[in-house]
């Protein structure tokens, strides 16, 4: 028989189920989806998996669910969480998310980031360690890395003549003509809600990472080190968003961090390879538990 605790307005059961709510973190509403049992892992997505582009459960997410207990957490601005005008800054969003697991009665987690999560879950990790049961980084965003720039994603999120993304496309997935890709960033104007979904999500990554080169903190690399758990490193074999270069610098600064380059996939690995992720993710978290 199952049991469950409510959090606030969200319900965490010892069975494996979804389920999915609005949080209050004080006065701001989180969206927060819930599935799975086992230990605790709190997701933070990046720009092809937001909840509800992907299908209500990001594919990586269902994937891990099958064996551990996953937590994913909607931006503000993203998906149904509320806006934060706000928040200007990186350290503002960290205290964002202090006030989330504050209000999840998360003390210790494994953490999971892609993307952009992947930038905001190891300046989490650096400030707050202790918190931090394994740190796993899939094509994370983040550094700056001399001579090999993240790619200008704000420049391509507008459409090539008002309805072509194969810019768009090449930057997020292995190939323009990407399968899942087209799926989730078609050309011409797409459904209300999907163009949303996107849009959020990229006003909310301006915030943070606008300024050239982009969607990185000159800081952080200096700071990994700070950060003395178990690290993965995954990253997607075609990355042309994020140079492996990152990849090789985040795995140096987390003591020389296992990198995992998953063939024919690019940026979004998390979504190209969901099942492939989730071996090597369920893998590594299993022996760090």
């Amino acid at each position: 028989m199952s049991t469950a605790v409510m959090f606030g307005s969200l319900k965490f059961s010892s069975s494996p189920i979804f389920d999915e709510a609005q949080v209050d973190v004080y006065g701001s509403n989180v969206w927060v989806i819930e599935e799975g049992d086992g230990d605790p892992i709190v997701y933070l997505h990046g720009f092809a998996d937001v909840p509800g582009l992907a299908g209500d459960t990001p594919p990586l997410q269902q994937e891990l669910a099958k064996k551990l207990h996953v937590i994913a957490l909607a931006y503000p601005a993203c998906s149904k969480s509320q806006e934060r005008e706000e928040l200007d800054t990186m350290e503002d969003l960290i205290f964002h998310y202090l006030d989330v697991f504050e209000a999840l009665k998360l003390k210790e987690f494994h953490l999971v980031g892609s993307c952009l999560g992947g930038w905001v879950a190891a300046e989490i990790a650096v400030r707050y360690p202790e918190k931090i049961r394994s740190l796993s980084l899939l094509g994370a965003t983040g550094l700056f890395v001399k001579g090999h720039p993240i790619a200008d994603i704000f420049w391509v999120a507008q459409p090539e003549d008002g309805l072509y993304y194969n810019d768009l496309r090449t930057l997020l997935f292995s190939a323009p003509e990407s399968k899942i890709g087209n799926e989730l960033f078609p050309d011409g104007r797409g459904d209300l809600d999907e163009e949303l979904l996107r849009y959020g999500m990229f006003r909310f990554a301006s915030r943070f990472g606008f300024s050239p080169p982009y969607l990185h903190n000159r800081k952080l690399r200096n700071r990994l080190r700070r950060y003395k758990g178990p690290a993965l490193i995954i990253w997607g074999e075609n990355d042309h968003l994020v140079p492996q270069e990152h990849a090789a610098a985040y795995s140096q600064e987390l003591g020389n961090a296992p990198i995992e380059i998953i063939a024919g996939t690019g940026h979004s690995v998390q979504v190209e390879a969901p099942d492939e992720c989730a071996t090597r993710l369920i893998k590594f978290i299993g022996e760090n538990s």
